[in-house]
């Protein structure tokens, strides 16, 4: 069904991506194609798709093929029809209705003449039936137009379907129907995603990495306990590799010492032997080069060893490097934050929410904020910031600093460098040196120091926003996380649960990600 031999890409600025790579998709396979941000696995889908060409290799494939992109402002100017590529189908069947059966409009219907039933039909299934289908896509959320193109699935009927971040943006109940479809649909699958619930739907994994593809033959729950056993071995092994390291210099130590008092001894007897000076000096450069060759054969071999455990340890997680350090002392579990009464939002007479909220925050929850697309969380989050104020009922804030982090970390600005960045954080005052070892312990090496921000990963981004949340004189009293997984990859997700983890403050989360929610102990929801 799909086959790729040998491919290669390299980027226009002449940056590999991957080498070799070789994967095959065979008829009603259902596999997850997961990796870490920057393996390629996007790229990888869009070669498979026909919108890259590869550098070197070859891509097969003899079925009929839908590809359902992560991104979608490139679609904004077309309308809902232009984008699922059905206008024309449409307009053909329109003008044969209307009694203009020409050899044109028969071409471009292409005898498919349920091509209005099927897009009703798929629309209604994805809760989008009162959509006009021309319609232009700008006008949509990005939830929306994520159902428009899986509503394509329906309409086009493929018999492959690539899938890139098919969960991104869509609400609880959009994201069940997603996995109904994942269940029970006949078509192929090669999905690239970060949803725990998703891949646990799907039947192989295949992972990309620098090395290649790995495959293993279950779902995400079943990869995941077999990296873990591959984890253990290789930190059994790094351990081996370090004491073998230890051992090794303690020969090296203990075999110089030795031939350091043999050479000793050799000379004060011959100097005892009366020996000539001459020969004297002939035995102290043989002494020499021998003292000479030890260590040159011992260096060479600390060297070899410690190139394979430094090469063991670039295999291993950087999850545990990285946490939020804060001095929690200023932070007093259970105060009243934010007590609203009441509240409600709108413009004139019209009310956003048909129930007035009432809620309490409280120094050290973990909430959950919950609600359907257009439901109004994003308007609640500005109330609880103080950036707008509900038009009925009370709302007490205890001047508390907060911080608000979006899905796109608009608090990094593109215009710095990760070091300029770091330094509009630094309420600390710390010095160069100490900022740039916390950009370090961030996985930003001096090479990233000098990065224009605009060209960071979702990732990158993320990773940079802890860091610099960390050199603050003062832990903010209440963190707000918006969709924080929808642009990051699994490591980096795992990242995240545990950079937050020790964090004593008020973390409130709006995501429909219920594994991310689960892991991060959201106690408690308030539900709009």
């Amino acid at each position: 069904m799909l086959i790729i031999q040998n491919l290669t890409y390299i980027h226009p600025d002449k940056e590999l991506l991957f080498k070799n790579i070789n994967l095959t998709v065979n008829r009603h396979d259902k596999i997850a194609l997961i990796g870490n941000n920057g393996t390629g696995k996007s790229t990888l889908l869009k070669i498979a798709a026909g919108i890259f060409a590869p550098t070197d290799g070859q891509v097969y494939t003899d079925n009929s093929l839908y590809y359902l992109p992560q991104i979608f402002g490139q679609y904004n100017h077309l309308t809902v029809a232009q984008a699922l590529k059905i206008e024309s189908k449409l307009h053909a069947l329109n003008e044969i209705l209307d009694g203009n059966m020409t050899e044109a409009n028969l071409a471009l219907l292409n005898d498919d003449w349920t091509i209005e039933e099927r897009c009703a039909e798929a629309l209604r299934y994805w809760q989008l039936e009162n959509l006009d289908l021309s319609q232009k896509m700008e006008t949509l959320s990005g939830g929306q137009k994520t159902k428009i193109f899986l509503a394509g699935i329906f309409i086009h009927q493929p018999e492959l379907v690539l899938l890139d971040e098919p969960s991104n943006h869509l609400d609880t109940s959009a994201r069940k129907l997603l996995y109904d479809f994942i269940r029970f649909t006949s078509s192929a699958l090669l999905v690239v995603s970060h949803d725990r619930t998703l891949l646990n739907l799907l039947d192989l994994v295949y992972e990309l990495s620098k090395f290649g593809i790995s495959v293993y033959g279950g779902n995400y729950d079943f990869y995941a306990t077999q990296k873990e056993i591959e984890n253990q071995a290789l930190l059994h092994n790094v351990k081996s590799k370090e004491k073998e390291l230890h051992k090794a210099g303690e020969k090296e130590r203990e075999t110089l010492e030795r031939q350091q008092k043999l050479n000793a001894r050799g000379k004060k007897q011959h100097k005892k032997e009366g020996m000539p000076k001459i020969m004297m000096n002939k035995l102290k450069n043989d002494a020499q080069k021998t003292t000479s060759r030890l260590k040159d054969a011992h260096t060479e071999k600390i060297n070899v060893i410690s190139q394979a455990l430094n090469e063991l340890k670039n295999e291993l997680s950087d999850i545990d490097r990285m946490k939020l350090d804060f001095d929690n002392s200023m932070l007093h579990k259970g105060k009243i934050l934010i007590c609203a009464d009441n509240i409600n939002f709108g413009y004139g007479n019209r009310l956003l929410w048909e129930e007035s909220l009432s809620f309490r925050l409280s120094s050290g929850e973990r909430i959950a904020l919950k609600g359907l697309n257009g439901s109004g969380k994003t308007t609640l989050i500005k109330i609880i910031l103080g950036e707008i104020e509900p038009v009925s009922g009370k709302i007490y804030r205890a001047g508390s600093q907060a911080i608000y982090i979006d899905q796109d970390y608009s608090l990094i600005s593109n215009q710095f460098t990760v070091y300029e960045q770091s330094q509009q954080f630094n309420r600390a005052t710390l010095q160069e040196h100490e900022i740039k070892t916390r950009l370090n312990r961030f996985l930003f090496a001096k090479d990233d120091w000098e990065k224009p921000c605009e060209i960071l990963s979702g990732g990158e981004k993320m990773r940079l926003m802890l860091c610099c949340l960390t050199l603050n004189h003062r832990p903010p009293d209440i963190i707000i996380l918006d969709e924080p997984t929808n642009n990051l990859d699994i490591q980096n997700i795992e990242i995240l649960i545990n950079a937050i983890s020790d964090y004593q403050g008020t973390l409130i989360v709006v995501s429909h990600d219920e594994y991310f929610l689960k892991k991060i102990n959201a106690e408690r929801e308030i539900c709009l």
